[in-house]
């Protein structure tokens, strides 16, 4: 079997200080997985202007880059700093050769976040640019791709590919949540406020106390809408932040749950004959280890699934 290609750069990380996002995670993971010998590791390339001024606005992305004005640079909650712009840049650019690498292999990853709650003119939720859609719609500026669909089970509402989704035939988002999401807000209890779903954007919510179950349930009720889009593509955004553990999460759900939620995906996307490109996503326990684990989980429900 062909090794899976994963898109790691050290410098995916700018230095954001004491902070609720365990930035250092995504080299954590990467130290984990350097002894499987079915993977290879690949540096991405930096996603270009053009690859973000398709998504974002260019007042934005100039504040991204220069710092100013500086409440839109800091949207996303991250202290900004000259490090931040390219920093970012290179988590778009993994997601976007994850995205074509499974397209050429049926599967590959990039130890990223999506950053799912990144809006077009401004950043939420620790989420800059959202890699996501940067993906989706370079693929089919490039006519790599006409239907992408992304999958997105963070803990959290992906409120920000939602919007952008919005206004793209050419993506449909499915979001499977246990924290609503609004303003650069969580909602813990998913009753509490509502949103309107879309024509190419659904959403399912997970109620208190989730267990494997649920969970499940949920999922088989929520995925066969993946398959009637007929994706060429599907972008999986694997959250840690579903764990019991988590600050924000109200689920039930423990290491293994979770990776039986990722095989599910796999297995998923491995029968509908779907390329999978998958990324990470939020995870605060504050033991960092339990949200490395979980992020390790996906690597073993792929092999489990694939190999």
């Amino acid at each position: 079997m062909k090794p899976l290609t994963v898109f790691y750069h050290p410098n995916y990380a700018a230095p954001i200080g004491q902070h609720i996002m365990p930035i250092r995670k995504f080299a954590l993971v990467a130290d984990e997985l350097r002894a499987w010998s079915d993977l290879a590791f690949v540096e991405p390339e930096s996603v270009s202007a053009v690859d973000l001024l398709r998504v974002h606005t260019s007042e934005y992305v100039e504040a991204i880059r220069t710092g100013e004005p500086r409440a839109l640079a800091e949207s996303q909650k991250f202290p900004w700093s000259p490090q931040l712009f390219p920093s970012v840049c290179l988590t778009s650019g993994g997601c976007l050769a994850a995205a074509r690498q499974a397209l050429r292999d049926g599967v590959s990853a990039a130890l990223v976040s999506g950053f799912h709650h990144a809006c077009a003119d401004h950043g939420e939720g620790f989420c800059t640019f959202n890699g996501l859609i940067v993906a989706a719609d370079a693929l089919l500026a490039a006519g790599e791709a006409q239907r992408i669909a992304v999958l997105d089970m963070d803990l959290h509402y992906g409120n920000g590919t939602t919007q952008l989704a919005a206004s793209r035939a050419h993506v449909f988002a499915l979001s499977i949540y246990g924290n609503d999401f609004a303003n650069n807000v969580p909602f813990r209890d998913v009753t509490v406020r509502q949103h309107e779903d879309g024509a190419n954007h659904r959403s399912f919510a997970l109620p208190a106390g989730c267990d494997r179950t649920t969970l499940l349930r949920t999922m088989e009720d929520a995925l066969p809408l993946l398959a009637d889009f007929r994706p060429d593509l599907l972008l999986y955004q694997a959250g840690a932040d579903p764990y019991r553990e988590d600050p924000y999460s109200p689920l039930a759900l423990d290491h293994d749950d979770l990776l039986a939620r990722d095989e599910h995906v796999f297995a998923f996307a491995r029968h509908h004959r779907i390329p999978i490109a998958w990324v990470l996503a939020g995870g605060y326990t504050e033991d960092v280890s339990k949200v490395v684990r979980v992020h390790v989980n996906t690597f073993a429900a792929w092999r489990a699934v694939f190999a």
